[in-house]
């Protein structure tokens, strides 16, 4: 419409962007799944850490940030409403940024080498550009926002 060249487009849900995939084949994922992975990423990078009260420290706050997001995640799925909705969405979006702070904050601090940590600071910017699309096209009020099976009657 308006002239605008027909693109393939992939909702949130997904995970990924048309701005992201340049003409590249990207493998499709769920976000639910992407999230727990993202999760189980941060939890091996976290065994792994040398034990120093400054690695333990932090490494407690990125797990508890990176496995959060897939928790919620995971919750809003099940919203029983778009208000309840739009409330986890915000906590998924919080957390997936604290994340990237963390993961930051290891590496200015050297904790852990920049390759390794390249992916997962990508990673956390990607869910926290997604989750901000997904809060959007919510307020916005377009689809329907996935219900629970287990809805409350009124």
């Amino acid at each position: 419409m308006g002239g605008c060249t027909a693109e393939k487009t992939v909702n949130a849900e997904v995970g990924t962007r048309n701005a992201e995939q340049k003409g590249k084949s990207v493998m499709v994922r769920d976000l639910k799944e992407r999230t727990k992975a993202f999760a189980l990423s941060i939890l091996r990078l976290v065994d792994d850490l040398a034990h120093s009260r400054a690695s333990d420290v932090i490494g407690r706050q990125l797990l508890r940030a990176a496995t959060s997001v897939a928790a919620n995640y995971r919750s809003a799925r099940r919203a029983r409403s778009r208000k309840e909705f739009l409330a986890k969405m915000g906590i998924v979006e919080e957390e997936a940024d604290e994340s990237a702070f963390w993961l930051e904050l290891m590496l200015e601090a050297g904790l852990v080498n920049s390759t390794r940590v390249a992916e997962l600071r990508d990673e956390a910017g990607q869910l926290v550009a997604i989750t901000i699309a997904s809060i959007r096209t919510a307020r916005e009020g377009g689809r329907a926002v996935p219900r629970s099976a287990f809805r409350v009657p009124r």
